[in-house]
């Protein structure tokens, strides 16, 4: 895991390579598949999803808004569980060769759990997944290949997407504190 320390003036540090980085430069690490953690050097307070969000604000500047404000504002009105919800259960399929029903289970049982679909809205929500997961090829494609195929269907967001809302989420938030400071 890269350590990054953030001083009281903001500036960067790459501890391992001993020299200051950019939030760009986190970015780039990132996009190679580093693992980031960035602390504060007084207090040793973890500021990574904070950065991460910084990220995701400044690219999203510059790209002139990827994500849509309905997506942004329910991510707000969630209060980042939406997201936290998402992300475990995603994480939780990487790698493990079960069915796309099981995964769909597996999925819709953890918004249940947290609260964000009751469990009648769920039942209903699972029967109707399932019933287009029976629609899906069993054999032609791979498992991982067919599972991207089928959360993408769905509209569920890739890793790829997840990580880059969470920097999205991290710089906004740095954003509000700078603003509050």
């Amino acid at each position: 895991m890269q350590t990054i320390k953030r001083y009281p003036n903001r500036k960067l540090y790459h501890t391992e390579q001993k020299k200051y980085i950019t939030l760009e430069g986190i970015a780039e690490l990132i996009r190679n598949g580093e693992e980031v953690q960035v602390v504060d050097y007084s207090t040793g307070e973890d500021l990574t999803a904070v950065t991460l969000s910084q990220i995701i604000f400044e690219q999203e500047k510059k790209r002139g808004g990827f994500l849509p404000q309905s997506v942004l504002a329910g991510l707000i009105r969630s209060g980042g569980d939406t997201v936290h919800t998402v992300r475990r259960t995603l994480e939780s399929s990487l790698g493990l060769a079960q069915d796309v029903g099981a995964e769909i289970e597996q999925r819709v049982r953890a918004l249940i759990d947290s609260g964000e679909l009751d469990a009648a809205e769920g039942e209903r929500l699972l029967e109707k997944l399932l019933a287009q997961g029976k629609k899906l090829p069993l054999v032609v494609q791979p498992f991982e290949e067919r599972l991207r195929d089928a959360l993408s269907k769905r509209g569920i967001p890739t890793r790829e997407e997840l990580d880059e809302l969470n920097r999205y989420i991290d710089a906004l938030a740095e954003k509000i504190d700078e603003l509050n400071e």
